[in-house]
């Protein structure tokens, strides 16, 4: 059996002087251009309530076209480790504003039974076999709607954004916009 001794005062006092707590912040990684960033994150909507929460870090590279916003990349910059980063999004900004022709009205009669449930998603596609999926958002005195409008379109949203590890990107995560251990999994915040 081996023994491993550590003298204890070798970890008794420890506290860094203010000097040297500004030097080890300064060492700490940032967030900048072509560096994968890990995150963390949280959706309010404009009535304060939890629209979306991500507590498994996702990974983008920062400034080469990944999946966040405009707004919170900008807010991101220059942020470390540890930074927790909220961002107010205007539907200009976010999810955009709803579009009133993104919303059809039919009778329930007309929809087939599989899709007569509220959250029922389906594809449809135009003339130009351009494709967009709606869901149903409403059932009522015999009448389904469905939209394609995001849900928190025309809604002003808070996104609470915590950075966890921070990392030089390479060429080809640049190139891509996505960590290569995302496996091009990592979700959009949506």
């Amino acid at each position: 059996m081996c023994r491993i001794r550590i003298r204890a005062s070798v970890w008794t006092n420890r506290r860094l002087t203010r000097d040297q707590f500004a030097n080890w912040k300064l060492m700490a990684p940032t967030v900048s251009r072509n560096k994968v960033v890990y995150l963390t994150y949280t959706i309010i909507d404009q009535a304060g309530n939890l629209f979306e929460q991500y507590d498994m870090p996702i990974g983008c590279v920062h400034g080469a076209n990944g999946p966040l916003f405009e707004k919170i990349e900008q807010a991101l910059e220059g942020r470390q480790v540890g930074d927790r980063v909220e961002v107010i999004l205007s539907p200009a900004d976010g999810f955009g504003d709803v579009k009133p022709e993104l919303t059809f009205t039919d009778d329930i009669a007309d929809v087939p039974p599989e899709h007569r449930h509220l959250g029922s998603e389906v594809t449809f596609q135009n003339d130009r076999g351009e494709e967009m999926l709606f869901r149903v958002t409403r059932i009522e005195n015999g009448k389904l709607t469905v939209e394609a409008n995001h849900p928190l379109a025309g809604q002003a949203v808070k996104f609470v954004v915590s950075i966890v590890p921070v990392r030089p990107a390479n060429l080809d995560e640049i190139a891509n916009g996505m960590p290569q251990d995302s496996g091009g999994n990592t979700p959009r915040p949506h």
